[in-house]
């Protein structure tokens, strides 16, 4: 029986030409193929690939021991990579809530928010148990204890504000009291000191009391929430909100075309971004032996986070292969590794989940902001190891305290004190009203007296 062979469709006769016509449409087809996967990944693959030059450029310009003004030149276009992501972030969150809040109906909105508040809880719940989980087995502040913040060029840690004063913070900024002043400053509490009056031996109480302070940086929290009300007020407006709602619709669409711009910068800045870290580090070898444990727990967090346990949890709702999902969000990965900001990698994520994965643009743009604004799984991470790293690095100062000084002064040590109660006692006596000098004067805090010495803050900078 003749073999029968079929070109473009249309069945004929079996023979080496033939073969070899089919053979070269195999070849080209797979060919077009190859040049339609590169053409469709081409931003990934410069990203990644300037994330890379961007490593061993810096490894180069490092060995030629730059200035410190060479070094801002250098960092340059990296520095307006960030300061392009910043500055579209302001309009892209805005109106995508905007949008998405006024595209959803009441029910469908309560509905949406109501599952992703309960997410993002869940999420960084289980973040936070691996994170201590990784602290108490890795036990990443065992060779931190020849850590100098100064060696390693990094900036010191303020002392810690109150629980309460964090939570009041926080919902301070949900309320911004303007929301122009909202896009570039948030509220803060800051702390004064002040004479509360003199104890039994003449000596000054001071009590700390919480201020009213502004900082840099867009209270987002609060843009989100209003931009979310106001959406759903337009909504309810009917047909006299429509036009305001083209209106934001447009200049979301019109964001995101900024956005398909910008995305094209971000290899060429990845280099100059990546390469200048690598140059600003002062002392690689003394960075990796105190902090190695604490990086690898750090990484091997993520790792287990990222790529088990939520994996798993899109797995178990969608019975869908969640590494071909993420295999679309390799450019806001790698935007997010060099820039380290969650807010500054919103404009690639949003449009990388709509057009490599299909993710309805109702959804995305109303999610995804506040999940760069409320959900910080991998911070949650991070912290919980480092509250285990600022622990062992305060014992470890206390044992060097200790071995300098009498065995009995370590009880003054561990609470901040100076270390010498009969000079404590010397100065109660030729201090009379309370002219001690300022580091040694009583500070109330949490309903306790303490001595402020010269080491009251040296455990609060560890870490």
């Amino acid at each position: 029986m003749e073999k029968k062979s079929e070109i473009n469709g249309h069945t004929v006769p079996s023979s080496s030409s033939t073969d070899r016509i089919i053979e070269k449409s195999a070849q080209r087809s797979c060919g077009e193929k190859v040049l339609e996967f590169l053409k469709r990944n081409l931003l990934v693959i410069m990203t990644v690939s300037g994330v890379l030059v961007g490593v061993g450029l810096g490894m180069v310009v490092r060995s030629m021991k730059l200035t410190k003004a060479q070094m801002i030149y250098f960092a340059f276009p990296g520095e307006m990579l960030l300061r392009m992501l910043k500055m579209i972030i302001l309009p892209l969150v805005v109106c995508s809530l905007i949008s998405g809040a006024a595209s959803l109906d009441t029910r469908s909105l309560g509905k949406l928010g109501g599952i992703a508040v309960a997410y993002f809880l869940g999420t960084t719940l289980i973040a936070s148990g691996i994170g201590v989980t990784l602290a108490f087995i890795i036990k990443p502040g065992v060779g931190a204890g020849a850590l100098n913040t100064n060696s390693l060029g990094l900036e010191s840690v303020t002392p810690n504000k109150e629980t309460a004063d964090s939570f009041l913070d926080l919902a301070r900024n949900l309320f911004p009291s303007n929301l122009v002043a909202a896009a570039f400053r948030s509220y803060a509490t800051d702390y004064k000191m002040v004479a509360s009056g003199n104890d039994s031996n003449g000596t000054i109480l001071y009590q700390k009391v919480p201020i009213a302070t502004e900082t840099d940086g867009m209270n987002i929290l609060g843009l989100v929430l209003f931009a979310m009300v106001f959406g759903v007020a337009l909504k309810k407006l009917g047909a006299e909100g429509e036009e305001l709602i083209r209106f934001f619709n447009a200049f979301n669409e019109a964001t995101m075309v900024l956005v398909s711009w910008i995305m094209w910068y971000i290899p060429f800045g990845i280099i100059f971004l990546v390469g200048s870290k690598i140059v600003e580090m002062e002392d690689v070898v003394l960075l990796v032996t105190s902090l190695g444990k604490y990086i690898v727990a750090s990484i091997l967090g993520h790792i287990i986070h990222g790529g088990i346990v939520l994996p798993l949890i899109y797995f178990a709702f969608t019975r869908k292969n969640p590494f071909s999902f993420l295999s679309g969000l390799i450019t806001p990965f790698t935007t997010a590794f060099a820039t380290c900001s969650s807010s500054a990698t919103l404009p690639s994520m949003i449009k990388c989940v709509e057009e490599n994965n299909g993710v309805d643009k109702r959804i995305s743009r109303f999610i995804l902001p506040i999940g760069a604004t409320v959900n910080m799984d991998g911070a949650a991470i991070f912290q919980c190891i480092a509250c285990r790293l600022h622990r062992s690095a305060q014992q470890h100062r206390a044992e060097r305290r200790s071995d300098l000084h009498h065995p009995g002064d370590g009880h003054g040590l561990e609470r901040g004190r100076s270390g010498h109660p009969s000079r404590r006692h010397h100065h109660h006596r030729h201090h009379p009203g309370g002219h001690r000098p300022a580091h040694q004067r009583s500070v109330p805090h949490a309903g306790r007296r303490l001595d402020c010495g010269p080491d009251h803050h040296s455990g609060e900078r560890g870490g």
